[in-house]
């Protein structure tokens, strides 16, 4: 007999990009400035919180990754900003008759510091995702100088959500 489907569904998502000059630095709808100029490259706007957290939505239903609804080869999407393409997503989860319990995020950069500009970020993933802000948990950390992150080659970040069926 097979497994019923719970009402629960737990997603996992993970994105890095790259450091680099001549881009904007965009986390969770927010332009930051980097003490050395320096912006996240990508197809899109390369918002890795925004990326990871669709990530996680999408690998919640089984339904892939952000690269099977917005292709990089797709002109489309070329600079687009990921807080539509979040939007679209969770168009889809409700479509699939699921609603977001929480979001916990860890964004690791060693610069800049990513702490002041939490609650703006919490602020436009809650009116994108039409959830409060307590159901959003953002936090950062740094790589204590180690890896790519460590080194400033480039800002990832981890996502967990939790989706109840409705």
């Amino acid at each position: 007999m097979k497994k019923k489907s719970p009402n629960f569904r737990i997603g996992n998502g993970y994105d890095i990009h790259r450091l680099v000059k001549g881009r904007n630095l965009i986390i969770g709808g927010v332009q930051l400035e980097h003490p050395n100029n320096l912006g996240l490259d990508g197809h899109s706007d390369a918002d890795v919180l925004s990326h990871s957290i669709m990530d996680a939505l999408l690998g919640a239903l089984s339904l892939g990754d952000i690269g099977k609804y917005f292709p990089p080869s797709d002109k489309k999407w070329k600079n687009a900003d990921s807080l539509f393409l979040l939007s679209k997503v969770i168009d889809l989860i409700r479509h699939h008759g699921w609603e977001i319990n929480n979001i916990d995020s860890v964004l690791v950069a060693e610069r800049p510091k990513i702490m002041p500009h939490i609650k703006l970020m919490k602020k436009n993933i809650s009116e994108i995702l039409n959830i409060d802000e307590n159901l959003i948990g953002i936090k950062a950390t740094t790589n204590e100088k180690l890896g790519p992150e460590g080194r400033e080659e480039g800002i990832s970040c981890h996502s967990v959500v939790l989706l109840e069926k409705k």
